[in-house]
């Protein structure tokens, strides 16, 4: 009975270790993404071909506006638009998720070049222009 119990005991563990090795080197995760795993010969996750046009990213440090919640104080950063190199408004940004949020929002963006208006800590509004390049990120520090 003690035998049995044992072997029986033996091949449940030598069944995990086997099942848990297995798992562990089907699922990696491909160098260079953070949202896709591969399966055995499986891709799943974002495919590597797009649909639609590449996009890239853009980070604004835009002028903060300070806001006292009574305990703290905070220096949200100030909302920009976004607009096409022809002058037409493609995007406004809010930049900020509440007025005590000191992190400037990070914007998806076709590829192509745009024109910043921000309000700048040292010279009021301006106008810069930007590249975006697929899968980069563009930071406008105007700090």
């Amino acid at each position: 009975m003690k035998t049995r119990l044992h072997s029986s005991l033996l091949k449940t563990v030598l069944l995990l270790v086997s099942l848990a090795s297995s798992i562990g080197s089907l699922a990696t995760s491909q160098a260079g993404t953070s949202d896709a795993f591969f399966v055995g010969a499986a891709h799943i996750g974002a495919p590597h071909h797009r649909q639609g046009p590449a996009q890239g990213y853009l980070l604004v440090y835009s002028a903060t506006d300070e806001f006292n919640d009574g305990d703290l104080i905070f220096n949200a950063h100030s909302s920009y638009s976004i607009h096409t190199t022809d002058g037409k408004l493609f995007k406004n940004v809010e930049n900020h998720m509440s007025r005590s949020d000191e992190i400037a929002e990070v914007v998806t963006l076709p590829v192509g070049s745009y024109l910043i208006e921000a309000r700048s800590e040292r010279g009021g509004y301006v106008r810069v222009g930007v590249v975006i390049k697929a899968g980069q990120r563009t930071i406008v520090d105007l700090g």
